[in-house]
């Protein structure tokens, strides 16, 4: 099967011609149908962020199950999402409901391997690594079974990949992290597939007035088109000062979905007193954000850091789907370009330009 290889960083990707293993007990072989363009691959990509090489990349995808390994129930034929952190089921984060800190997500990230550390890829005796425990970049992977949730009739493959990952992270960074949102203001720093998300859920939640920032002025009409009451240019500068004016003293909610110490910041500037920053925004490993000890400390701000945004993935994605499926969260908006597999490396290129809307491939 054709496979995105990411053979050294800073290099483009190479469509190449992978095995894949059968899967072992407890894995699943999964068609992909479609691929979002994350961020966080690009991370891999250009050293940001380690990992093992060559490697599979691609972490926010959906697909058909075509076949099943020793001990796991999922169907042949069921339509599934991907998701990008294991679940044992069986540490303290998983029985304490936040599987997203499953112990062995480090295990994941340590070998780029799977569950028990090896992987299912190779091309002839060369092994090759998988990203997140997905890799979907490609015409089929194989996973976890504990790393599918099942997509409902109705929902594309399109929406189904991109709620994996974009459309989870910034929802849940709203309906999980901030609490008590309705009729109150909530910002949102960077309006790419996340922060777009995150308007989404504001909208869903009842945030009044909901204010949206950026540099790209497509991404801020996007933003508007989908709910933002008031969008700011990051461009014209003042951005925590702007923030003040329009709420009359600072937000008490801000998700920050840039992760860059700059953005991080502003986006703490423009809390109220008591006001919470969620940082869903990924950045380099030895990215630090500074912010004023007697500004946290007197006028009591918090940040919180939101993996996944916070969210149970199987629970919240049968949450997001529901949602769709009743026309209360319109994610068609979100898409961008759709490119097939081959155009990997364009579509990357798509995303470095600023394109608004998430881009998919089609494998």
């Amino acid at each position: 099967m054709r496979a995105a290889v990411l053979r050294a960083v800073g290099e483009p990707l190479t469509i190449e011609d992978l095995e894949l293993d059968a899967p072992g007990p407890g894995e699943v072989q999964v068609r992909i149908e479609a691929a979002g363009v994350c961020h966080s691959d690009l991370h891999y990509m250009t050293g940001d962020l380690p990992a093992r090489l060559p490697i599979v990349v691609g972490h926010e995808g959906a697909g058909i199950v075509e076949a099943v390994g020793d001990g796991v129930e999922l169907a042949v034929g069921q339509r599934v999402a991907l998701t990008w952190r294991p679940r044992c089921g069986e540490c303290d984060a998983c029985v304490a409901g936040n599987p997203v800190l499953c112990r062995f997500g480090r295990v994941f990230a340590t070998t780029n391997g799977l569950f028990d550390g090896t992987t299912r890829l190779h091309r002839g005796d060369e092994r090759i690594h998988h990203l997140m425990g997905v890799s979907c970049f490609a015409e089929r992977v194989v996973v976890s079974a504990t790393s599918t949730a099942p997509v409902p009739d109705g929902v594309p493959p399109e929406i189904a990949a991109v709620a994996a990952c974009a459309v989870v992270t910034g929802v849940g960074a709203v309906l999980n992290a901030a609490k008590e949102v309705a009729g109150r203001p909530l910002a949102v720093y960077g309006a790419g597939g996340v922060g777009l998300a995150a308007v989404l859920g504001a909208v869903v939640a009842g945030a009044s007035p909901i204010i949206a920032i950026d540099l790209d002025p497509e991404k801020l009409a996007l933003a508007r088109r989908l709910g933002a009451t008031h969008t700011i240019d990051g461009r014209e500068g003042r951005v925590a000062e702007r923030v003040v004016e329009l709420t009359g003293g600072g937000v008490p909610w801000l998700v920050e979905a840039v992760g860059r110490p700059q953005t991080m910041r502003e986006a703490f500037a423009c809390l109220a007193a008591e006001g919470t920053l969620v940082a869903v925004g990924l950045s380099s490993t030895d990215a630090v954000a500074e912010v004023p000890i007697t500004e946290l400390v007197q006028r009591q701000k918090r940040i919180v850091g939101a993996l996944y945004g916070l969210a149970n993935p199987r629970i919240d994605l049968a949450r997001i789907f529901t949602l769709y499926l009743a026309g209360r969260l319109p994610l068609d908006a979100l898409l961008g370009t759709t490119r097939p597999l081959a155009e990997v490396n364009e579509a990357y290129a798509d995303l470095r330009a600023g394109a608004p809307g998430r881009g998919v491939l089609i494998p």
